[in-house]
């Protein structure tokens, strides 16, 4: 009977917390200054050419500088753009701390 009121009480907390979730942010963001917005457009330009560049020449090393570009770039890019991110793992735990305090 425990684990019944819990289940339910977990499934009802979920279900009221979507909708405030999934509504849409009234307040706009502020937009980029000129020089960032250039140097998204650099990050752009750079991806698109490590895109287009035949790796399989590259030796291991090269490849493995690359990998480690494209993911600093990724990472300034997120930051450029603005906004939260929680991973998977954040909300996770979240809701595990929502359901042992309730």
């Amino acid at each position: 009977m425990k684990k019944k009121i819990y289940l339910l009480a977990t499934a009802l907390m979920l279900m009221l917390s979507a909708p405030s979730v999934m509504a849409k942010d009234t307040k706009s963001k502020p937009d980029m200054t000129e020089t960032q917005k250039a140097r998204f457009a650099e990050i752009t330009r750079r991806v698109d050419e490590i895109k287009s560049m035949d790796r399989s020449e590259l030796s291991r090393e090269e490849r493995k500088a690359l990998r480690n570009e494209l993911q600093e770039m990724k990472k300034e890019a997120k930051a450029l753009s603005g906004g939260v991110y929680l991973s998977v793992g954040a909300i996770i735990i979240i809701i595990l701390l929502l359901i042992l305090l309730l």
